[in-house]
């Protein structure tokens, strides 16, 4: 829902840059094409792109200033229980002038100070900046749903929703990261925060508030951790207790994320997840829902499209429901603006899909739910299983996850870049972590916080809002995140994995969607990478630039262009792909 960015200066009686911010939110414009406003005061400035979704009115224009209270707010996202906090902080005396959920967040950290967090239901990232103090107060969701970057400068600092928009202001470092280049290449492109692929950006972890004094003195406080296994009182819980507690938690993330003044429709992939989206709109009386599905050709045995199924939900639910065939002829084309609007690079095949999706949703309604972060959150994927009796979680994961090893990375990268195995070092320490005891667990964990937030979800954002379409997903309800992490890793993977869900969803869900082969979001053209594909990728890593970046050994790429489809990861991710894509996000971006 937006777009925000802003500047710190820590020098007193020096102004931020107006120009600064008014470069990022020119970045930004896609997010939120809306509205747009500039607040400055001092030393400093806040910028906000606006997708209006709550409150059309221009009462709940950004940024946001309330006068009385003396507080200045930008923000992205949706409180999805703000009407009810809006009415316990009309019980301690605030008033509003705005029927939003911006202002409720303005009396909210006013009422409770930082840890107002904790009390929110929903996606945020924001910044509020305290007059009288000159304190700034930097926060992001519990899951990493919205994003927030940051980049030192000298003598201050910034601030944005993407991190083009952040470089885009200008003085930003735009080296590349060893660590998070070695994190790319292993972790199936996922940087972990606060790592981006330049060592002049930084993204704000999930779960955390950042505190920045008028000095440049910074305070950072993670709010919210997942721990797994059972709590006090499910020590008695059965199996069918587990099921109708994850059907009536579901339902309600599922009603919460309806509240908007405009339509909200549901991507409608045919999967199982989506699936129980819609049926539960359906159930819970949405009338005239709209459904979307995206499909592309078959190549050579790989489907492209699960049309199939999506229109035996769309039948049977009586929707509203699109279906979208694209021919790859138009998906090439648009894979240059589809890179470009990526915050950083992301490897996974239907981002195209995603974001030719989201363009044709877009001119329909202004907000979709999707069915992101099932599979990492009930234990969907084929990497689980292996690790229910697992004695070495750190190398049984390392084994059926990281797309190299660090012996290929040496191999593959110029020496330039290469320093130790940062990506098993980085997971040695994650599942060190206290909260969660099995291996299985300590998986099923990392997932949802880490990859799940730098992969599925930050790709749905960053395409949905390319197109200023708003993405909701009820599968990350904190609520329900939290209660799967309380279910027997057992009752999740069983049956194929997603076990309780699956049974959950009989009591909506047609069984013959819910009892097909697990499919994934099919785009056949960029794992098996033939003709103008290749010759796209032959063409990416032949440039000057990239000859003159030198990011990989000459041999490495030549052995993946000799032979696309036999250098596949163990997710099936083609490999010569991963490393083109790199490279051609920073010629798109202009790196």
């Amino acid at each position: 829902m937006c777009g925000l960015s802003g500047e710190i200066r820590f020098k007193t009686g020096e102004a931020a840059s107006t120009a600064a911010v008014q470069a990022m939110c020119d970045r930004l414009e896609a997010r939120g094409p809306d509205g747009h406003g500039l607040f400055a005061h001092g030393r400093v400035a806040f910028g906000h792109r606006r997708l209006k979704i709550i409150d059309l009115s221009e009462a709940s224009q950004q940024p946001m200033v309330d006068s009385a209270l003396g507080l200045a707010i930008v923000f992205n996202g949706c409180i999805y229980n703000h009407r009810e906090l809006r009415e316990e902080l009309a019980g301690l005396g605030y008033s509003f002038f705005s029927d939003g959920d911006t202002e409720v967040l303005i009396k909210a950290y006013h009422a409770w100070g930082p840890d107002f967090v904790k009390r929110m239901n929903g996606m945020f990232a924001f910044a509020i900046h305290e007059r009288d103090s000159g304190r700034v107060v930097l926060g992001r969701d519990r899951l990493g749903i919205k994003p927030l970057y940051l980049a030192d400068i000298p003598g201050g600092l910034r601030f944005a929703s993407s991190l083009p928009a952040l470089v885009a202001s200008g003085g930003i470092e735009t080296d590349i990261d060893p660590v998070a280049l070695h994190h790319y290449m292993s972790f199936h492109a996922v940087v972990p925060a606060p790592h981006t692929i330049l060592k002049g950006v930084r993204k704000l972890p999930p779960a955390t508030t950042l505190i920045v004094e008028p000095d440049g003195t910074r305070r950072e406080t993670n709010y919210w951790s997942l721990n797994f296994g059972p709590q006090a009182g499910d020590e008695g819980r059965d199996f069918a207790d587990w099921r109708e507690l994850v059907l009536e938690t579901l339902t309600r993330a599922v009603r919460r994320r309806l509240v908007a003044d405009v339509p909200v429709g549901v991507l409608l992939s045919g999967g199982l997840d989506s699936s129980l989206i819609t049926a539960l709109l359906a159930e819970n009386g949405q009338s005239g829902l709209k459904t979307f599905s995206i499909g592309f050709e078959t190549v050579g045995d790989e489907r492209g499209d699960e049309f199939q199924y999506s229109d035996i939900v769309a039948r049977h639910f009586g929707t509203d429901h699109n279906r979208i065939f694209v021919d790859s002829a138009r998906a090439l084309p648009e894979l240059r603006d589809c890179v470009r609007a990526m915050s950083e690079p992301m490897v996974s095949h239907d981002n195209i899909g995603f974001f030719l999706l989201s363009q044709e949703v877009a001119k329909q309604v202004k907000v979709v739910q999707s069915g992101q972060g099932a599979d990492e959150v009930f234990g969907g994927y084929h990497w689980y299983p292996p690790l229910l009796e697992s004695s070495d979680a750190v190398g049984d994961y390392a084994r059926v996850f990281f797309d190299r090893d660090h012996a290929e990375m040496v191999d593959a990268l110029d020496p330039r870049f290469l320093g130790e195995d940062h990506s098993r070092r980085w997971l040695e320490r994650q599942f060190a972590m206290p909260g969660a005891e099995r291996a299985v667990d300590k998986a099923l964990r990392l997932d949802t916080t880490v990859m799940l937030v730098d992969d599925p979800v930050k790709r749905v954002d960053n395409m949905t809002m390319a197109a200023g379409l708003e993405a909701r997903v009820p599968f990350l309800d904190y609520e329900l995140v939290e209660l799967a992490a309380r279910i027997p890793a057992e009752m999740k993977l069983a049956e194929g994995g997603k076990y309780v869900l699956k049974e959950a969803a009989r009591r909506v869900v047609p069984a013959e969607v819910i009892d097909r082969p697990k499919g994934y979001f099919p785009v056949p053209a960029l794992k098996y990478l033939r003709g103008p594909f290749l010759e796209l990728v032959r063409d990416v890593l032949s440039a000057p630039a990239a000859r003159e970046r030198g990011l990989f050994r000459r041999d490495y790429l030549d052995r993946l262009l000799a032979d696309p489809e036999r250098h596949i990861t163990p997710l099936r991710g083609s490999k010569l792909w991963q490393v083109a894509l790199l490279e051609f996000w920073f010629q798109e971006q202009g790196f």
